[in-house]
């Protein structure tokens, strides 16, 4: 009839060795890399999602009183426009800052991805990715910077 199951993995001496198609397998392939990249950019923008909200408090906490103003338009303030001028505010609890630092927070998300992105290419040896990301990567560094190198 049926044969029992034989669940003494120590019989087996192939069941005690993962293979490399299993989750727990320390090598690198696509379905890990996917996991990973989809958890860095859920948390980018939970992260960015949590400091903004944070900042609003603050914000609201500071000036929730104050009567807005609809005739004129000021638009940020100039130290806010600075990483520095950005992480100072944020030392000082400036709402503001605050917001404008989750902001960045949700900028530097998929930086982040495509920095993993070609990490994980060249640890799988895919060096026509590899170029292909960093160009991906040269590309954002240059809409972000390059207005501020002329």
């Amino acid at each position: 009839m049926n044969a029992p199951l034989n669940t003494n993995p120590g019989n087996n001496p192939s069941a005690a060795q993962p293979t490399s198609a299993t989750p727990l397998s320390p090598e690198w392939n696509d379905h890990r890399i996917e996991l990973v990249i989809g958890n860095l950019l859920r948390a980018g923008v939970l992260l960015s999602a949590t400091v903004v909200i944070l900042g609003g408090i603050v914000f609201l906490a500071r000036h929730g009183h104050n009567i807005a103003d609809y005739r004129t338009f000021r638009g940020n303030l100039s130290t806010l426009r600075t990483l520095a001028g950005i992480f100072h505010g944020t030392h000082n609890l400036s709402g503001s800052a605050i917001i404008q630092l989750g902001l960045l927070l949700l900028i530097a998300t998929p930086i982040a991805r495509v920095i993993f992105s070609a990490v994980a290419f060249a640890r799988e040896r895919d060096f026509l990715y590899v170029a292909f990301t960093l160009a991906v990567l040269a590309v954002l560094a240059y809409s972000l910077f390059g207005s501020s190198l002329h």
